[in-house]
């Protein structure tokens, strides 16, 4: 029998406001506390909280049959305990139903895997380990890093903490003519690795809607029919849970769909797995080799961290917040750290991204800036005015 994995990510940043040096302090100085609550209450009201619904109410119609998994960032999970704590009560239900998987990561959504010094990276896991663990009651065992962002150096590091497989992206020039429906390993740590059927994953996520598309409309009996023609070990969807009536707003028929899915799959030869469950099960057929030069995320069509790196100013902006990390740490002060680890989000890259073509509204979506020079000269006026109080509080000490 073949196995559907479904895994939903779901995540909120806390954007940057509009900067001008003004007499606020702390944390509040950079970020927009307005903006950030009237988004996530908006995205909550459209997605979380009826996605949610429905996923409770299959879960309890399916008793087990229907199961998948979901990572939720430690920015998301801080935004519900400020804004949302009826959304946080509804992640617990699903914990607690046992069919549900949630996964690890960084705590903060960030690019800190790319940092060569990967202590940062370590003390994000644990972080959001921790978070997993009091908030939801919950130690996930499967990995995945932000974006999807993986190469052979981070498996390893992600094997020697203990996790039992990691998620990544089924890129072509990776697979190289292999299928994506198959379990692999990572080259020297030999962590299995579990890729994403990214074809079949945007027929939903982002196909769903699109008039133009030759399978529209979507219904969930001709995807389980599409689904079902594969005849391999896994089949794994991995989307944005925002999908879900943000991406996807309601009109579309996005959750009649998601409501319908379970049935139609099941009505086949498949079944549904979480990513723990897929390497109890399946073996890894073979070896997946990614240098640390060929990293690879499931972002654009590139597959690559051309979306967060790939132009000099979001180089600059990256590599200035690297340069200041030992500095902030010997100010030894919580919310200097706090506020450093923020800025490490990828989303504040991702707005400054110039590869517009087809990717522009992708780009573009949930950005609060114009364009992404706008985000770029944002950014940097904020990590200015930070770096000045980061110097201010280290004189202080001295």
């Amino acid at each position: 029998m073949t196995s559907v994995c479904i895994y939903f990510q779901v995540h909120q940043p806390f954007r940057l406001r509009r900067f001008w040096p003004d007499d606020r302090s702390g944390f509040f100085r950079y970020f927009d506390e307005r903006c950030n609550r009237e988004i996530f209450e908006r995205v909550a009201r459209k997605c979380y909280i009826p996605a949610n619904r429905v996923l409770l109410d299959l879960l309890d119609r399916y008793k087990g049959e229907f199961r998948f998994s979901l990572s939720v960032t430690g920015t998301l999970l801080e935004q519900c305990e400020l804004w949302g704590k009826d959304v946080l009560e509804s992640f617990r239900q699903m914990a607690e139903t046992g069919s549900v998987e949630y996964l690890d990561e960084t705590f903060y959504h960030s690019l800190s895997s790319l940092f060569e010094d990967k202590t940062e990276f370590i003390e994000e896991i644990r972080e959001h380990r921790e978070s997993m663990s009091d908030l939801l009651g919950v130690k996930p065992e499967v990995f995945r890093n932000t974006e999807l962002l993986y190469n052979n150096t981070i498996a390893k590091l992600v094997s020697d903490l203990g996790y039992k497989a990691i998620l990544t992206e089924g890129a072509d020039h990776i697979l190289d003519g292999r299928s994506p429906n198959v379990l692999y390993k990572a080259k020297g740590s030999g962590l299995p690795v579990i890729v994403r059927n990214y074809k079949l994953s945007d027929d939903i996520g982002y196909r769903f809607s699109a008039r133009w598309w030759e399978g529209y409309p979507l219904t969930a009996e001709k995807w389980a029919s599409w689904a079902s023609g594969i005849n391999e070990d896994c089949i794994n969807i991995f989307m944005d849970y925002e999908t879900f009536g943000e991406h996807q707003w309601e009109e579309t028929g996005i959750f009649s769909f998601l409501e319908k899915l379970p049935e139609e799959v099941l009505k086949t030869h498949l079944d549904f797995s979480t990513p723990r469950e897929l390497v109890e099960k399946y073996s890894p057929v073979s070896e997946i080799d990614i240098g640390d030069f060929s990293t690879i995320s499931w972002a654009d069509m590139e597959r690559d961290t051309s979306a967060w790196l790939g132009n000099d100013m979001q180089r600059r902006c990256f590599e200035e917040i690297k340069l200041l990390e030992p500095f902030v740490r010997k100010t030894e002060d919580p919310e200097i750290l706090r506020i450093w680890k923020h800025l490490l989000t990828s989303d504040h890259y991702y707005y400054m991204c110039t590869k517009w073509l087809g990717d522009g509204d992708v780009h573009s979506y949930f950005s609060v800036h114009s364009t992404p020079f706008d985000a770029a000269v944002n950014f940097m006026a904020v990590l200015m005015d930070f770096k000045a109080q980061v110097f201010k509080k280290l004189s202080a000490i001295a």
